[in-house]
């Protein structure tokens, strides 16, 4: 085995070796991955902060308070408002159990022309409640071992309290960490690794900056617009719709399919149901030709179905975290598949020219003398049908 091939084996050894370990530590990665997306998140203005005459502490501190004051304003803000919207859900439930009962069920049975005893709502209801019934023993059985031990609360307490501490120390010394990993690297792969890692740190920051804001904006419009058309609930199904918006399509179909149940049984005019149709197309509009092109932009460039995959294969190799970080792990997945696509074509295997195949060759040759044979029928039929003087 030659020096190159033996380093090269070493390095995949490595590289899987880190991956093995961090799919191990995935359930309790999770404190860690938020804390190093708000050290992220806070590292520019930080060194920004730093590049004005502040210590690296003080500059910290400052970006620091900020995030706590952001996150402290926006529970505050939020709490409320989803509380008041889920009341309100809770109390239009019979309503909308009357509506799927009286009017769904019967269009469809007319329209599928479907069995009436299909649609036997009070059976439904019935194993509806013996369903809920069974989930809500089993959910207060676990509930109360949980509150016996203990540990589940202890738990989701420590990870809350970790996370800004941890986030603290990772924008305290981010400059720091970046430059002692760059220090570790085999030099001979440093400079490849530093360009990826500046290709990535692009692309991440049009992501994670960009679709925020764009998960913002969408949840603060559709939330509005389906207040002013006028539905009980249409803050708590814009906020959803906002927040799924990081999946193609996601946030719209769940956000258009809610809001269109609440118009129906809420009103059940068409009046309404042309403003929720009107406000879920001008965000659709606003969200593809406005808010993706000026805040993300092209860098990202994943295509819907990777995007769909990125977040299912996340959520199944590593749960919440890993939907979580699918679409950031991806977007630098695309920035190391566009480099091998760039060395690819600087490689021999693509450039150099081999001897040519004898059976295309034959095909061709064959291809051509039936190109020629037809154009000179063709000329030899408009000499024919050429008019004599």
């Amino acid at each position: 085995m030659t020096q190159d091939s033996s380093r090269r084996w070493q390095m995949l050894a490595i590289t899987a070796g880190l991956l093995y370990v961090l799919w191990l530590l995935a359930p309790v990665l999770m404190p860690f991955a938020f804390a190093a997306m708000m050290a992220y998140l806070g590292d520019p203005l930080a060194d920004r902060l730093e590049r004005l005459g502040m210590g690296r502490t003080l500059a910290v501190s400052v970006v620091f308070i900020l995030l706590v004051l952001v996150t402290v304003g926006a529970l505050l803000l939020l709490i409320p408002l989803i509380s008041r919207q889920v009341d309100s859900l809770v109390q239009s439930l019979p309503h909308y159990v009357d509506w799927v009962r009286n009017t769904a069920l019967p269009w469809l049975q007319a329209k599928l022309r479907l069995d009436p005893a299909f649609f036997d709502t009070d059976r439904l209801m019935t194993e509806l409640k013996d369903n809920i019934g069974s989930v809500g023993s089993v959910a207060s059985s676990v509930l109360g071992k949980l509150t016996r031990s203990g540990l589940g609360v202890v738990a989701w307490l420590t990870n809350l309290v970790l996370i800004p501490v941890v986030a603290f120390y990772l924008l305290r010394d981010w400059d720091r960490l970046v430059a002692w990993i760059d220090d570790m690297l085999p030099r001979s792969i440093e400079p490849t690794i530093a360009h990826l890692a500046h290709e990535s740190d692009l692309v991440l920051g049009a992501f994670v900056r960009g679709q925020l804001l764009v998960m913002l904006a969408l949840g603060i419009f559709y939330g509005a617009g389906l207040t002013l058309v006028g539905l009980s609930v249409g803050p708590l199904i814009g906020m959803v719709a906002g927040l799924l918006s990081f999946v193609p399509y996601l946030g719209f179909i769940v956000g258009f399919g809610s809001a269109i149940i609440a118009v129906l049984v809420q009103y059940g005019d068409w009046s309404h149901l042309l403003m929720v149709v009107g406000v879920f197309t001008i965000g659709q509009l606003l969200e593809g030709y406005v808010l993706v092109p000026r805040l993300v932009g092209e860098k990202i460039g994943l295509h819907p179905v990777a995007v769909i995959f990125a977040v299912l294969a996340g959520g199944y190799l590593f749960g919440f975290l890993g939907i979580l970080l699918a679409l950031p792990a991806a977007s630098v997945i695309l920035v190391v598949l566009r480099y091998l696509t760039q060395r690819y074509r600087h490689s021999l295997l693509y450039t150099e020219e081999g001897s040519e195949d004898p059976v295309v060759a034959e095909a061709n040759s064959a291809a051509a003398a039936e190109a020629e044979a037809e154009a000179l029928m063709s000329a030899s039929a408009a000499e024919h049908n050429k008019p004599q003087p």
